[in-house]
């Protein structure tokens, strides 16, 4: 994770839905012919604000995908959700992949493309507004993904930092 002050989730107290992003195919060529491996890219969330993500690899794709769950639930972040969306436009960067997710009013649904869109229904968004620019390799959109809804805050948290009260937060 890129962001140092991540608030990091304990697994075995929570039951999460995973939700398999790409599996990627992988053939090495030797003097005896031709190896195959998998690798899966696994989103893992409970759907009330708490998702992760981790890359599994295996010669067998269950392997692979059982490998990945296991990584993304060592991988596992809070994000705050207000109302079934998120509380502000956020952009977030990971290599080559740029995000940038805009809260939706209620029932527009999750218009987002595939490695995105799995993150969202993860993390238990139901509105949002979200564009990937740049690169659209699915490994770095999950991680831009990610980065970007880490770096969301509510306001009741902006409130209690600035020693202030919650209508004030709203009205500047």
């Amino acid at each position: 994770m890129p962001n140092v002050n991540v608030k990091r989730i304990k697994s075995s107290e929570i039951e999460f839905k995973d939700k398999l992003v790409s599996i990627q195919r992988v053939t090495k060529v030797t003097k005896g012919g031709r190896t195959f491996s998998f690798s899966a890219i696994v989103v893992v969330g409970n759907e009330n604000g708490v998702v992760g993500y981790g890359l599994g690899k295996a010669k067998e794709v269950t392997a692979a995908i059982a490998k990945g769950i296991d990584d993304a639930k060592k991988n596992l972040v809070k994000v705050p959700i207000l109302k079934g969306t998120l509380p502000h436009e956020q952009i977030g960067k990971y290599s080559g992949a740029r995000v940038f997710l805009k809260p939706a009013a209620p029932g527009t649904g999750v218009i987002a493309g595939g490695a995105m869109r799995a993150v969202f229904e993860s993390v238990g968004v139901k509105d949002v507004l979200a564009k990937s620019k740049g690169s659209s390799n699915p490994h770095s959109v999950v991680k831009a993904t990610i980065d970007a809804l880490v770096k969301l805050r509510d306001p009741y948290t902006i409130a209690q930092l600035r020693g202030i009260k919650l209508d004030q937060v709203f009205n500047g």
